[in-house]
């Protein structure tokens, strides 16, 4: 895709999002690789539903800001998650409704939050860490999932919200539409007892 094309369907996706209620009033935020090895992020302070192609930042890999309105301070894991996975090409950070509340549950598993019980989150994302809770814009998320994104897609910020990878937008937009159907599931399965995959089951899958 062009660079005109990108933003377009920034602007598209992030009306989608808004629109069906992943997003709500300014949080969350969308970044894409440019073809000259930019990023295209949404602005600080926007609403996902209501973003303008020609104002969205673009940020160097270095983080140094090149045009548009000022960029999210949430960039820095951006940046981070990019330097250390060159497959991804976008990425998907929301405060979606039922991934933010999985993010607020004490005892779940560092190393993979969602136990499988669908083959599709296992198919599509495979398995999601937990960084552990900081300030929105710690340096040390940034940190976290520099060292996490080599060897996973996706991953859930403790009491903050999933930040999902793609080698699309649309692909992340996708998968992180999978988390947050499969969250919704162990909400609505409650306390009864689940018949989760087996480990051949899982390894099948992948």
């Amino acid at each position: 895709m062009t660079e005109q094309q990108l933003r377009d369907e920034m602007v598209r996706i992030g009306a989608s999002l808004f629109e069906r209620g992943y997003a709500t009033g300014s949080a969350g935020n969308l970044s894409l690789v440019l073809p000259d090895g930019n990023i295209l992020a949404t602005p600080t302070g926007s609403c996902l539903g209501t973003l303008n192609g020609a104002t969205l930042s673009v940020v160097t890999p270095d983080g140094e800001w090149v045009s548009g309105d000022k960029p999210s301070k949430e960039i820095i894991f951006h940046r981070a998650v990019y330097q250390n996975k060159p497959e991804c090409r976008a990425i998907v950070h929301l405060h979606s409704h039922y991934l933010t509340a999985l993010s607020c549950l004490e005892g779940l598993n560092s190393q993979n939050c969602i136990r499988p019980f669908t083959p599709y989150v296992v198919m599509r994302v495979g398995d999601v860490p937990v960084v552990p809770y900081y300030r929105p814009g710690d340096k040390r998320i940034a940190e976290d999932l520099a060292q996490l994104a080599p060897h996973y897609n996706a991953f859930l910020l403790a009491n903050h919200g999933p930040v999902v990878t793609g080698s699309s937008l649309q692909e992340a937009t996708n998968s992180t539409e999978e988390l947050e159907e499969t969250a919704r599931l162990i909400f609505t399965l409650g306390e009864r007892a689940i018949r989760y995959l087996t480990p051949a089951e899982v390894d099948e899958l992948r």
